[in-house]
């Protein structure tokens, strides 16, 4: 950032981001005095109200002072509205951010699956998609430093968070996402492809996909293993977990409840195949507790490297100026249109 500051280096500042604007200052006066005047053009329509306000601008009929106060107010408020356009900003003290340099993706299943209840959550009964929010939530939290982006697929795969250190908006829109959202069905081909493109462009040693899934492709252009080869051609780790509790009680009715295995779909072996593709590893989650765990085994092999970033916060102070300037025109404008006003009793 170009600009003009004031006060020592680290300490909080007034800086102009375009200080180059302040040359157009003089640009009235230069127009008043060497522009040529301008010659009344024949056969148009007269109109008296100019001539009152040429005569205002002259000091009236009566031969008074040209009147120096509206000049002055005119001027102070052309030098605020140039101090607006060349945008001044109020940089903070500067601050140290901790900063690893990680990308790390998440990949969640958002396919209709995902509602079975077989996962509890502070006691209570919950979906798979209710634990991973609150599981994922908190891994998301402890990546200090990181860059984390959010992928949902279901049917379709799509780019909910791009990579960002906004960690709280990750969560949030996490949080947000319902079943259903991207579709009934399950395409991990495609969510791996997608991961893939948008990672492959970061260093070859930060880049991490955690892909969570409680099914097998059933949708989607293209085949898990084969985006899989293209994830390890470009140097992307990807984690699988599997989700899903391998018993559930179903039912209830005379012949009461009976158990049923709620993961027979899920598809172990190309998830375990697409780890070992990417030299990366595949966790089975039957719990609430395994979820958990998981995570911080993936925090234990993805550990943050923080590294100290001086930033400083920029907080824009241009509409101060541009207010200021806008009341001082309405003023010079109310105080010359004034006297055009007659009132009449009726």
């Amino acid at each position: 950032m170009v600009g003009a500051q004031l006060g020592r280096a680290g300490c909080a500042v007034i800086h102009f981001a375009w200080p180059w604007l302040w040359l157009v200052l003089p640009l009235p006066y230069l127009v008043w005095r060497w522009a040529p005047p301008l010659s009344a053009p024949t056969g148009v329509l007269h109109a008296p109200i100019f001539a009152r306000v040429q005569a205002l601008m002259a000091g009236g009929a009566k031969g008074a002072a040209r009147p120096t106060w509206a000049l002055a107010i005119a001027a102070l408020a052309w030098a605020a509205l140039v101090c607006a356009a060349a945008r001044p900003e109020w940089l903070g003290e500067t601050v140290s951010l901790n900063v690893s340099g990680r990308d790390v993706m998440l990949a969640i299943d958002l396919s209709g699956s995902m509602a079975r209840p077989d996962f509890s959550l502070q006691g209570e009964p919950a979906n798979r998609l209710d634990v991973i929010k609150a599981v994922a939530g908190d891994f998301i939290e402890r990546r200090t430093g990181d860059r984390v982006g959010l992928i949902l697929f279901g049917r379709r795969a799509y780019l909910h968070v791009p990579l960002t250190f906004d960690r709280r908006t990750v969560r949030t829109l996490l949080d947000e996402a319902e079943i259903g959202l991207a579709g009934q069905e399950t395409a991990i081909g495609d969510a791996l492809g997608l991961a893939t493109k948008h990672l492959r462009e970061r260093p070859q040693q930060s880049r991490v996909l955690v892909l969570m899934t409680d099914g097998a492709q059933t949708a989607g252009e293209l085949p898990p293993l084969e985006a899989a080869k293209l994830a390890a051609d470009s140097g992307l780790r990807v984690y699988t977990i599997g989700v899903g509790a391998d018993s559930m009680q179903v039912g209830g009715g005379i012949f009461g409840p009976t158990v049923v295995n709620p993961s027979a779909d899920l598809d172990e072996d190309t998830l375990q195949q697409i780890a070992d593709l990417t030299q990366a590893r595949y966790f089975r989650a039957k719990d609430t507790r395994g979820m958990k765990k998981i995570y911080v085994e993936l925090d234990n092999l993805e550990p943050v490297v923080s590294d100290q970033v001086q930033m400083r916060p920029v907080h824009a102070l241009f509409y101060w100026p541009l207010a200021f300037s806008l009341v001082l025109a309405a003023l010079v404008a109310a105080r010359q249109f004034g006297g055009l006003t007659r009132w009449r009793r009726t």
